[in-house]
């Protein structure tokens, strides 16, 4: 995984790998977001395909859209029309209500595949026991 890791931020212990930006707990969600490099947008554009040797002649096609990175420009996928785009902001946004009311925290948030993959985790502040050996 760490040689996939474009960007990350956590909070307590380094993780296994050493990378990433180390967070002081109960920072806000724009701090997670800038820091754990979540700071851009996926944008979408027509997929176009040449039809002559020269690349001159392009031609759209209606039955894709390609999704690409709005700070690198750089393509993450191609994609149907019906695809719904998750915005990287929106990974980070599903927990502000959660960490402001609901006793979450934020733990680790961050950007994998050079932007095909995004996630965020959270601690629920619950502790369990399991019985066994786990």
């Amino acid at each position: 995984m760490a040689h996939e890791l474009e960007s990350m931020a956590y909070v307590d212990a380094t993780p296994w790998h050493g990378l990433g930006n180390r967070l002081t707990p109960h920072q806000p969600i724009d701090v997670w977001r800038q820091e754990a490099g979540m700071d851009w947008q996926i944008l979408e554009s027509d997929v176009l395909y040449s039809v002559d040797q020269t690349g001159l002649l392009l031609k759209q096609n209606p039955d894709n859209k390609v999704l690409y990175r709005s700070d690198t420009l750089v393509p993450l996928s191609v994609v149907s029309p019906r695809y719904k785009v998750v915005q990287p902001a929106d990974v980070l946004e599903f927990y502000r209500d959660l960490v402001c009311v609901g006793g979450f925290e934020l733990e680790t948030a961050g950007v994998l595949k050079g932007g095909k993959k995004l996630w965020a985790l959270a601690k629920t502040g619950q502790e369990t026991t399991l019985r066994g050996n786990d």
